[in-house]
């Protein structure tokens, strides 16, 4: 199995704080096509509780403590604000 059939796992999986809490699913990977890995792991509809507003964001992949069934971070912050001056830039929900 080739690195690609790997990384398309992770897709659809449910992402976890390191204190279990959902944080979203993984819609899709960003990769950093210089270094041919990946750079991050894109969520579109998050938790409120953790994400205002529950908007898209990008976790970095060096968050990431484990890949199984479930993605397990190993960091995450208490709480993810939005910057009025990125506000415009947001993503529909789908």
């Amino acid at each position: 199995m080739g690195a690609l059939d790997e990384t398309t796992k992770i897709v659809g999986l449910s992402i976890y704080s390191p204190d279990g809490i959902w944080v979203g699913n993984a819609d899709n990977i960003v990769f950093d096509l210089r270094s041919r890995k990946i750079d991050g792991i894109f969520s579109r509809n998050t938790n409120p509780t953790l994400v205002e507003k529950g908007v898209a964001v990008n976790i970095p992949y060096r968050w990431v403590q484990s890949v199984g069934d479930v993605i397990i971070l190993k960091v995450f912050p208490e709480k993810v604000t939005i910057d009025p001056k990125d506000a415009s830039r947001s993503l529909p929900k789908s």
